[in-house]
């Protein structure tokens, strides 16, 4: 995609356009006559047999093996995902690499630990053969990790295959295991999406790319992980639901899920450009590239408790309201993740085709919370650290405690070098032991570089959300005819949003182009010298990405204040007279003041309901949390609009006196 306006060239610069055009005319048709089988499109490779080579060399591993290693390669259109079983665990497989000339897919899994931010590659005699495009998902109730499809290719993309296998990996052993399934599955694609529900596995379109055409799809399939068996359902012929598409977002929710968005392309009719006969202009079907803005629910109804083993689920499609203030413009390549009632969305380009050989693309690096139960969007902007003039009062109190525990800790250490020593504790009293010395013996997370401008421009990134944090892997951005694939990883805590850590990052390769493409790629050089050029191994500078991040930022803002200022449609008021959050209060903080109402609202369910609970004081108080916590993750985004309003003006945290209890110390401290 670039920026190619004909119209506006210099009558020099269109003879050396057309003049150029002879020559690659030329060139290819010389080439045509020469080719050898290496330069064939379809690379005169079986996949058949690549695909056979790769499951030769792979039983050659006789066990499942996880080793140190460097980052994963660069590469799009893998999968991310947080452990299910683990908050220290992210995983990261397959995807491919385009260079311009060749493609390379992959079938490793990487390992990132996250408190020691190191990476580990897996593998295994038993592993999904290289792909891209799949998808994954945990499994709900029934634990691990379940994956399907995704799409394979020759080096030079002249013939594709598409996978319709289904895997299951076991977070804790790393093992892979491919799933036989009952009966009849889903056909293979890629582009697809995957979620859970209680203890069924639901996928949802995806495409079928031929040489010939892509269809895209619409069927919904549903895997129940109790019976082992894909379920079809038949809708009616009038029921409403979703158009096919792919690369849309499909997030789980308590009642079954939700699809947002997505993209596809479209028959269109256009005039063909040439008059008949009669005068009149003939017309022509095209495909139009769509990008989706409509949401669906998804309702899942277990079967009843009288219905037979393998009876299916019962489900329908209910489409929603268009979500309040959602992204503008329209973008495709977008990614979401889910988190707490949200979807965490990333990214995304806006393509408009100014004719059949010019598409003027904007690329961003904005990212929304789409509230789920409100159907609305909340732009997240980062906000520097506060100045926390309590939290600093509240350790200096601490102090003592800090100073006893040191000691303790230090009379702790003298014990256990008295014991490998002696085999004794007696006469450690004399022994000096320096614990900032022993401390700093113990490996701790390396420093990571912060930033408060989000990572360049980008489309199709991996995202994850892994203990309230969100990681953002690769992306792919494009330049004129060059398709870069980022080769870094950024985190964000969305709780406090206070800028951009830098887990790992590396210069971008540069591109490579094929044999026909050389002389071409040369002479466009010459055409686009007024043109930004890159350094040597480094295509997206920092500086740049920190420019180009910084004005997608306030734009964005821009656009929501634009949404904002001419949204029509009215929400539904809705009057919650439950606990609050307010402005600088943390989770903690929030469940600290609210619990007992909160326990109060459990103990008012169960009278309502008339039911008797065995419920312990322990599990009471852990239902309460998961409530609080339910509720200050729904208001978030305004009580973040809230403390950004206080800031500007002047005003620091407010803390009730009533609240403060015996910290207050009496009238005089308050005078």
């Amino acid at each position: 995609m670039g920026k190619k306006d004909k119209k506006s060239k210099t009558a020099e610069q269109k003879a050396r356009v057309a003049a150029k055009q002879n020559k690659r005319a030329a060139q290819k048709e010389k080439k045509v006559k020469s080719k050898g089988a290496d330069d064939s499109d379809a690379d005169d490779v079986d996949l058949d047999d690549v695909l056979a080579e790769y499951t030769r060399q792979q039983a050659l591993f006789l066990k499942v093996t996880e080793s140190p290693c460097e980052p994963p390669p660069p590469r799009s259109s893998a999968t991310l995902i947080g452990s299910p079983s683990n908050s220290n665990e992210l995983y990261l497989f397959g995807g491919e690499y385009y260079n311009g000339a060749l493609a390379t897919f992959f079938n490793d899994l990487f390992v990132y630990f996250i408190d020691r931010s190191e990476w580990r590659r897996v593998t295994s005699p038993n592993s999904p053969l290289p792909r891209s495009g799949h998808a994954w998902c945990r499994g709900g109730n029934a634990g691990g990790i379940y994956l399907f499809g995704g799409e394979f290719s020759s080096p030079k993309q002249g013939t594709f295959y598409h996978y319709n296998d289904f895997w299951r990996l076991e977070p804790s052993t790393r093992e892979w295991t491919r799933l036989e399934i009952k009966g009849k599955g889903p056909p293979a694609r890629s582009g697809h999406r995957m979620t859970y529900y209680k203890n069924y596995i639901l996928l949802f379109g995806g495409f079928q790319d031929t040489s010939q055409q892509t269809k895209y799809l619409q069927d919904l399939w549903i895997y129940d992980c109790q019976n082992f068996i894909w379920y079809n359902p038949v809708l009616p012929p009038a029921t409403q639901k979703p158009d096919a598409r792919s690369s849309f977002s499909f997030l789980p929710h308590d009642s079954g899920a939700v699809i947002y968005g997505g993209y596809s392309r479209v028959r269109s009719t256009t005039a063909a450009g040439k008059q008949t006969k009669g005068g009149s202009q003939g017309l022509r079907n095209v495909l139009k590239p769509m990008v989706h803005q409509d949401t669906w629910f998804l309702r899942v109804l277990p079967p009843a408790a009288d219905s037979p083993v393998n009876a299916p689920p019962i489900i329908r499609w209910e489409r929603r309201k268009k979500p309040a203030n959602p992204p503008n413009p329209p973008r495709a390549g977008t990614t979401m993740t889910y988190h707490k009632g949200r979807g965490i969305l990333f990214g995304g380009v806006y393509d408009v085709e100014d004719s059949e050989e010019s598409i003027d693309s904007e690329f961003f690096a904005a990212l929304y919370a789409w509230n789920i139960e409100r159907n609305r969007f909340f732009q997240l902007t980062l906000r520097r650290p506060r100045a926390a003039n309590k939290k600093v009062q509240a350790s200096d109190r601490g102090g003592a405690r800090r100073a006893r525990g040191k000691a303790d800790e230090a009379e702790l250490l003298r014990n256990l070098a008295a014991l490998e020593a002696s085999g004794s504790i007696s006469g450690t009293a004399e022994m000096e032991i320096d614990i900032d010395t022993v401390m700093e013996e113990i490996p701790a997370k390396p420093a990571q570089a912060t930033s408060m401008n989000m990572p360049h421009p980008r489309f199709n990134t991996q995202l994850a959300v892994q203990d309230d944090v969100l990681y953002i892997f690769g992306g792919t951005f494009e330049r004129s005819d060059r398709e870069y694939t980022f080769d870094e990883m950024w985190a964000i805590d969305l709780g406090k949003l206070d800028g951009v850590k830098e887990i790992y990052r590396r210069e971008v390769d540069n591109w490579q182009e094929s044999e026909q493409e050389d002389s071409d790629s040369n002479e466009d050089d010459d055409e686009s010298e007024d043109e930004e050029t890159d350094g040597e191994g480094i295509l997206l500078p920092r500086a740049e990405t920190e420019a180009a991040s910084t004005g997608q930022t306030l734009a964005a803002s821009e656009d929501t204040t634009n949404i904002n200022e001419t949204e029509t449609e009215q929400d539904t008021i809705l009057i919650d007279d439950r606990p609050h959050p307010r402005p600088f209060e943390s989770l903690r903080e929030f469940f600290t003041r609210t619990s007992n109402a909160w326990q109060d609202l459990q103990l008012e369910v169960l009278r309502r309901m008339d039911t008797a609970t065995n419920k312990s004081i322990k599990e009471m108080r852990k239902d309460a949390f998961d409530l609080a916590e339910t509720k200050w993750w729904d208001c978030r985004e305004e009580i973040t609009a809230l403390e950004d309003e206080q800031e500007a003006a002047g005003i620091g945290e407010v803390v009730s006196i009533a609240d403060r209890g015996s910290e207050t110390g009496g009238v005089g401290r308050r005078r």
